[in-house]
């Protein structure tokens, strides 16, 4: 029997790999109910190629001539949730991009449904509800982060008592070898040419600043329930190993690929076994030679920030990620230049007090002010 999948942001590069896996493996997997923000003619020609009955467009605002009678159509993000917890599947793949994503993601666990979990987002703003969540809940968590589901399948069968520190690998991004002096002139196109991987513009943003790397470092603490001065980072320039778990004897062990997010979506998908599968293939002889530096800090502060955001707790993840979203909205609109990205979320969360637990509307709502504020001050 085919597993049931619901793809949200089928539109984007998470989304565009679970169709190459779906497509591979057609007896294995079978997509249900796919959504995208706004792109309705690739959402539909996607549903007419898979035979996906149920789509939604999560922007409420734009208007469709959708009149096909065998697919049928939804619209915002109350649609969509109550798609999330009627409908009949599986596993739900949440690949929404930002801060967007997590209001599907509570929808998820609350309808006792298994989360494949690439909206890194979700546990930066609220992993102490989601946490929550969980521990009342029938749903498990499966990262698709190729970083988290790595350092996922490597402690399978280990307890945290073992784990001495986790080492979550970094491509280095766009700018690991430009001069510090050039990042000030650093354009939008170069920000967006990623060395090792194709992703969605935010991801691809924030791999260029290392915030991507630092909110990958909160997901940890929250996915394997780890202190953060057991979490660590490290440049790796060829994206072949994509985490490593260093235990308490000395051993460390890492798992490894070709850089593709294909590998961790099939495992996701099957967890928690590994299928038989040859759609992605990675030769040893034909590696180049695998290094590692550490994480500038003169080059990446946001890295860092972002590590004392997580250790605050509270709101202030949030606020973290508010306020880089909106500086990167800024940013793509040529309105500050990308040295500024910093500044601006480093001068927002100077301006606010730590709230320590605080629950899922006051997320949301400190989530809209601190965007609004950031682009009301720009634009």
């Amino acid at each position: 029997m085919r597993k049931r999948i619901a793809v949200l942001g089928i539109t984007g590069s998470i989304g565009k790999s679970t169709i190459e896996i779906v497509k591979y493996h057609p007896e294995s997997f079978e997509i249900v109910f796919a959504t995208a923000h706004r792109d309705y003619e690739g959402l539909y020609s996607i549903a007419k190629e898979l035979n996906i009955n149920k789509i939604a467009i999560a922007n409420e605002f734009m208007r469709f001539n959708h009149n096909d009678e065998l697919i049928n159509f939804y619209q915002g993000q109350d649609e969509i949730i109550k798609l999330i917890k009627n409908e009949n599947y599986d596993i739900l793949i949440n690949a929404v991009s930002g801060s967007a994503g997590l209001p599907y993601t509570i929808a998820t666990l609350e309808a006792n449904k298994n989360l494949a979990l690439a909206n890194k987002e979700s546990l930066v703003m609220a992993g102490h509800l989601i946490n929550e969540l969980l521990s009342k809940s029938a749903s498990k968590i499966i990262p698709v982060d190729s970083e988290h589901s790595a350092i996922f399948q490597v402690l399978q069968g280990h307890s945290n008592e073992e784990v001495k520190l986790l080492h979550i690998t970094a491509s280095g991004g766009s700018f690991r070898q430009l001069p510090l002096e050039e990042f000030g002139k650093i354009t939008i196109k170069q920000a967006l040419n990623h060395p090792t991987w194709s992703m969605g513009t935010k991801v691809t943003l924030d791999s260029a600043t290392m915030m991507n790397k630092g909110l990958e470092v909160i997901e940890a603490h929250w996915l394997f329930n780890l202190s953060y001065n057991k979490i660590k980072a490290v440049i790796h320039p060829q994206s072949v190993i994509h985490s490593l778990v260093e235990f308490v004897d000395g051993s460390i062990l890492a798992q490894m690929s070709k850089p593709t997010m294909e590998l961790p979506i099939l495992f996701a998908l099957t967890y928690p076994i590994h299928y038989p599968s040859n759609k992605i293939q990675t030769s040893l002889i034909e590696l180049a030679a695998l290094t590692f530096e550490t994480i500038d800090a003169a080059k990446y502060p946001l890295f860092y920030l972002a590590c004392q955001s997580g250790e605050a707790g509270g709101i202030m993840p949030t606020i973290l990620n508010a306020a880089n979203e909106g500086a990167l909205e800024l940013f793509l609109k040529e309105k500050i230049s990308f040295n500024d990205i910093y500044k601006i979320v480093d001068k927002t969360l100077n301006l606010y007090e730590n709230i320590a637990y605080p629950d899922l509307d006051t997320i949301l709502h400190f989530n809209r002010e601190v965007k609004e504020m950031v682009l009301n001050n720009y634009l």
